[in-house]
């Protein structure tokens, strides 16, 4: 199609704004699907997808619509990720487009998620279209939205949409801002071909399938092309686009959005972001690459030993569909054999973790998550560490610098106390508090990544009554003192509860975790020591009482030095055990301390 009548576009909003609801009304709108096949959340596939509400991989999808002026448009909608765990993928996909919808709830107004997503469609240079959602609910409140959009956002009001993607409320009047506001793709001018992978996914039968926005030159089968990042070279066995299942197509030109196939075997052949092009006439890559790393570690082994190489096969195959996710093998003395895995973020791990007991039907129980660290030794290199049994002896250590994030965090008026409390709780500092309307107010914070691991969003949820939303961004490193934290028992080490935190907290971090083992270690013959150490010093300590046998129970009356022989024997005999006995800690007393995080 002529390049003048395609759009490439994309919806932004925060979760539960009505984004997957509206791609379903304009699928439908357009005819490029049939009632018959219409349903909810119709581009989210997997099950944890429609559970939870929200959208984990791009979906792209072409539509095809006539205009009140008479010309028939080719409309490609990239449906995105919200949650910043995937903003990479966000970033990519905002690439592949000239223009955004940004969907605003008109009941709960501007959240952190839509000023995170439209800060990066503005440094795309994006065309925004802002659309007021949600208009027939009773509460709804449109002349405060419309502020929000000009105070925080500095997005005209007036060119708002009002619209009710449930009820079909405004959908003719989106379609038509799409074909007048968003600009038609322009050729780069390129030699030859230049397009970019933007997502992908692995098809048994055809290899790994790329998702592609072409921006210069066409695709179509029997080219040889090349990955410029990668530098392998293919010949295209097929390309097609979406709508929203997969159809053929003999070939993509300028602007247009579709995959191709090229019989590639390994998902790690594709690097998300990479320019592909014309293998005889190379084009340069187009600007914007960057190698997805993980940011959070955890190990993962099976509660059953011997599903280990099913949970191997299982992370191989779920790979293959996520290649942001990453893991090798490690062994634990305390949990067997298993696997250290890297994340995006937190919700990632928990989707990951979700989709192995789901789809692969395991058991699997997960270390304490931990980050990357620097550490600067005093030979003068730096190494990375991602788990606390890598870490070097205190006295080569120099500086241990630790991963930062800045987080916008909105909340309700009332609320301001309880959150700069808990951002101090979590060795965080504010450093801009904005007034957003006369009832919030937006806090930006700098945060240590490793705080916000286990419980800060549900606690801000919780502090503010579901009231709060938060988003965040990586913020470089900082240097900081941090320290490795042992649990010993009965003086050997358990490297499953070993972890990396900051000095201050050890000490009740320390307390915490042996509390916690000296209810779940069973009793033995005899006194088990519960220690935690930071290198040679032990900060806090449990003892677990030693079973006890009445060896006095046979005498009766006579002489007093007769009991005291037998408990004396009995005391030579704890002794004796003491030093050579081991402690034998069961399975579900790990699984117990490593639930409670």
């Amino acid at each position: 199609m002529e390049p003048s009548l395609i759009r490439n576009f994309c919806i932004i909003a925060h979760v539960d704004h009505g984004k997957t609801t509206l791609s379903d009304r304009l699928l439908h709108r357009t005819g490029t699907i049939s009632d018959r096949e219409m349903q909810e959340q119709l581009l989210d596939s997997m099950d944890l997808e429609r559970e939870r509400g929200i959208t984990i991989k791009a979906h792209p999808v072409t539509m095809y619509y006539t205009a009140r002026n008479g010309k028939r448009y080719e409309l490609n909608l990239i449906d995105t990720p919200g949650h910043v765990d995937f903003s990479y993928e966000v970033s990519r996909s905002l690439r592949a487009c000239e223009g955004a919808l940004l969907v605003v709830d008109a009941a709960q107004g501007v959240e952190a998620q839509t000023v995170a997503n439209v800060h990066l469609a503005m440094k795309q240079n994006l065309t925004i279209i802002p659309v007021i959602n949600k208009i027939d609910l009773p509460h709804a409140n449109i002349p405060l939205v419309r502020q929000q959009l000009e105070d925080i956002l500095a997005i005209p009001a007036d060119s708002a949409i009002l619209a009710s993607a449930k009820e079909g409320i405004g959908t003719d009047e989106i379609l038509e801002a799409i074909v007048e506001r968003i600009p038609p793709p322009q050729p780069t001018g390129a030699p030859s071909l230049q397009a970019l992978a933007f997502d992908s996914y692995f098809d048994t039968y055809k290899g790994v399938v790329v998702y592609v926005r072409v921006f210069n030159g066409e695709l179509r089968p029997g080219m040889q092309i090349r990955l410029l990042h990668s530098g392998q070279t293919y010949e295209v066995k097929e390309v097609g686009s979406f709508n929203p299942k997969p159809y053929v197509r003999d070939r993509l030109g300028v602007g247009e959005t579709g995959y191709l196939a090229a019989g590639i075997k390994s998902p790690f052949e594709v690097k998300l972001g990479d320019t592909i092009t014309d293998a005889r006439i190379p084009s340069p890559a187009l600007p914007g690459f960057q190698e997805v790393r993980p940011m959070v570690f955890s190990g993962i082994y099976p509660i059953n030993t011997a599903d280990y190489e099913h949970l191997k096969a299982s992370m191989a195959k779920l790979q293959l569909n996520d290649p942001a996710f990453v893991y090798q093998p490690e062994t634990s003395v305390a949990l067997g054999f298993g696997f250290r895995c890297g994340f995006l973020g937190l919700l990632h791990m928990e989707i990951v973790q979700e989709r192995l007991r789901r789809e692969y039907n395991l058991d699997i129980i997960a270390t304490y998550p931990s980050v990357v660290y620097r550490v600067h030794l005093t030979n003068g290199t730096v190494k990375e560490v991602d788990n606390p049994a890598h870490m070097p002896e205190p006295n080569y250590i120099a500086q241990i610098e630790e991963p930062i994030i800045r987080a916008y965090i909105l909340c309700p008026n009332e609320y301001i106390g309880d959150l700069l409390l808990l951002i101090t709780e979590k060795r965080g500092v504010v450093e801009n508090t904005e007034t957003l309307d006369p009832r919030r107010v937006m806090l930006t914070a700098r945060l240590p990544l490793n705080e916000i691991l286990i419980d800060f969003h549900d606690r801000i949820k919780s502090i503010t009554h579901g009231y709060g939303s938060m988003d965040y961004e990586h913020a470089g490193y900082m240097p900081s003192d941090m320290v490795k934290l042992d649990m010993l028992v009965n003086g050997e080490p358990v490297d499953a509860f070993s972890c990396i935190v900051h000095r201050d907290k050890a000490e009740s971090r320390g307390r915490l975790l042996a509390a916690k083992l000296k209810e779940v270690i069973p009793r033995h013959q005899f006194q088990v020591a519960i220690q935690a150490a930071i290198g040679g010093r032990i900060i806090a300590r449990e003892t677990v009482s030693a079973l006890r046998k009445d060896v006095t129970a046979k005498c009766y009356g006579g002489d007093i030095t007769r009991k005291r022989k037998l408990l004396e024997r009995q005391k030579e005999g704890k002794k004796r055990m003491k030093a050579i006995g081991s402690v034998h800690i069961p399975q579900e007393a790990f699984i117990e301390v490593l639930k409670t995080g």
